[in-house]
Formats: structure tokens, C-alpha cells, sequence
């Protein structure tokens, strides 16, 4: 956030925080995020929530059902994607 402040020492990932938000004022937020792949990382945890949306938990207990149950969570959001994204044609 903008008016973000420090946390005290003693706070766990405090000093990770402290750094993170040093390089952000001193570079600027733009810069820092584009140097410290903030937003490659704000795009993912988006996209892990839309994952999330169907249902809060995995249905299936077995590790391979689980990966199943993944992509087929993917694909479907894919394909709302594919519904949503416009069709170009070139003219001339």
C-alpha cells in the first residue's frame, strides 16, 4: 500500500517487509514492482483465486484425483476466458 509503515523487528517477516518496502520508496512503486516481479505475483494469486471460486477445498483425497480435479477446474475457466475474449479479423 502507499501508506504503508514498518513493522517492528520483532514481528515474524518483518525484515523481509522493512526491505521490500525500503526498495519500493526509494525506486518508486512502478519501478520496484517491475524489478521485484510483484505483479507476475499479483496475477498468479488472482488467477489461484478464480481456481478457488467453484469450491474452497479439493473434492478428491488421492494426489492424482487432485491433479484432475485441477485441470478440469483450468479448463473450464479457460474456456469462460475463450468466451470473453474478442475475435479480431484483419480488414483489407
Amino acid at each position: 500500500r502507499k501508506n504503508a509503515n514498518p513493522w517492528k523487528p520483532t514481528s515474524p517477516g518483518a525484515i523481509a517487509r522493512n526491505e521490500a518496502l525500503r526498495a519500493s520508496k526509494y525506486l518508486g512503486r512502478a519501478i520496484w514492482r517491475r524489478w521485484s516481479g510483484y505483479h507476475r505475483r499479483s496475477r498468479v494469486e488472482s488467477k489461484m483465486n478464480c481456481i478457488k471460486l467453484p469450491g474452497q477445498s479439493l473434492m478428491a483425497r488421492d494426489f492424482d484425483r487432485q491433479v484432475a480435479e485441477l485441470q478440469v477446474r483450468i479448463a473450464v475457466l479457460n474456456g469462460y476466458t475463450a468466451l470473453g475474449a474478442p475475435i479480431t479479423l484483419a480488414v483489407g
